[in-house]
């Protein structure tokens, strides 16, 4: 899911001249790697890409002459790489179970 905010801007005054919001669902697809270089360390990289689809924006506050040229329809896409560090607590092996 993506959230996304688009806002047209007057350029001198800065003043918001139009808004549009959308929250979006998509598929992810991904791969990763993850390699232990100590007993309690680790490092991993991992990427993952967003199939967000099609959007259409339609601006609030826009008037019937320009909304032809301010909505319009956005394509998007999102490709993630994570690196991550990695420090596992408890030492070596695996979790100590009780044993009666």
């Amino acid at each position: 899911m993506t959230s996304n905010r688009f806002s047209i801007f007057e350029t001198l005054s800065g003043i918001e001249l139009a808004s549009a919001s959308a929250t979006r669902w998509g598929g992810t697809v991904g791969v990763g790697f993850e390699y232990g270089f100590t007993p309690n360390w680790s490092f991993g990289v991992e990427y993952n890409h967003l199939f967000m689809g099609d959007s259409n924006n339609s601006f609030a506050n826009v008037n019937r002459f320009t909304a032809a040229f301010v909505n319009n329809r956005i394509t998007q896409d999102v490709d993630m790489v994570t690196l991550r560090l990695n420090y596992r607590f408890g030492g070596y092996g695996a979790p100590i179970a009780a044993r009666y």
